[in-house]
């Protein structure tokens, strides 16, 4: 990694929702992000979420997101690779945008390693201890059988369904998900600091929680949540020794 060039990290962009109004003045937001961050940019890592639903039939994809797909693909033909981990809210990517813009798509967390530092990255949904309800339905979510049945759906009826049932998920969760719970009751914390007896990292960043937070796992290690960008438009930034989470304004 060049000393000069840094990683980039965000998640949760949640586009399409709430109002197309509201969506469109997001994804300006994040291709302004991406504009300003590319001259420096060594890669950038986005920790899922980045639409608010995605399903790729075999003859369709959700309409819309033409600014943000337009900058990916700019930026992957400039040599800047950008890895999209899988959120809860977009798991049916398959190779549409590989194809078309470029990104690399990532099932499942993995551990980045730059500059001697490892460096754990997930989006966050299903990890910890509880929450037995969701792990069941994220099981049968990525399932082929699963898939398979909601391909079968006209996409109008299918991907209304899936809105009607993100905005019922997000009005239930947003008052958990809105402030620190405290240590003890942070499943993610909890989770790293299982996994650092196991093998331990420098740094875990998560997206998903919606709460920009900043951890000691302990005295080597450091929990980073990306925030959001529907409240906060957080990021955090690698430098090649640490990372920094910061907060993104436009002019």
């Amino acid at each position: 990694m060049n000393k000069n060039k840094k990683i980039y990290f965000g998640s949760d962009f949640h586009l399409g929702v709430p109002t197309l109004k509201d969506s469109i003045k997001r994804e300006k937001l994040v291709v302004d992000w991406l504009e300003r961050i590319q001259n420096d940019a060594d890669s950038i890592f986005l920790l899922g979420d980045i639409f608010d639903f995605w399903f790729e039939y075999k003859k369709v994809v959700p309409k819309g997101f033409v600014r943000l797909l337009g900058k990916f693909a700019e930026l992957t033909d400039k040599d800047i690779p950008i890895h999209i981990i899988k959120g809860n809210h977009d798991m049916w990517m398959y190779d549409y945008l590989p194809k078309e813009t470029g990104v690399i798509i990532h099932d499942r967390n993995f551990i980045l390693q730059k500059n001697r530092k490892n460096i754990f990255l997930a989006h966050g949904d299903g990890l910890g201890p509880g929450d037995l309800k969701y792990k069941l339905f994220k099981t049968m979510f990525t399932s082929k059988l699963c898939q398979w049945i909601f391909a079968r759906l006209h996409p109008n009826f299918g991907i209304s369904l899936a809105q009607f049932c993100s905005k019922k998920s997000r009005s239930t969760n947003n008052k958990k998900m809105s402030e620190f719970l405290g240590e003890k009751n942070e499943w993610l914390v909890t989770y790293c600091k299982r996994k650092q007896e196991e093998n331990p990292m420098d740094f875990y960043i998560f997206g998903h929680r919606h709460l920009p937070l900043e951890v000691d796992i302990d005295k080597n290690c450091k929990y980073i949540n990306l925030g959001d960008w529907m409240i906060y438009q957080s990021y955090a930034v690698f430098d090649g020794e640490n990372i920094e989470l910061k907060y993104f304004k436009s002019n």
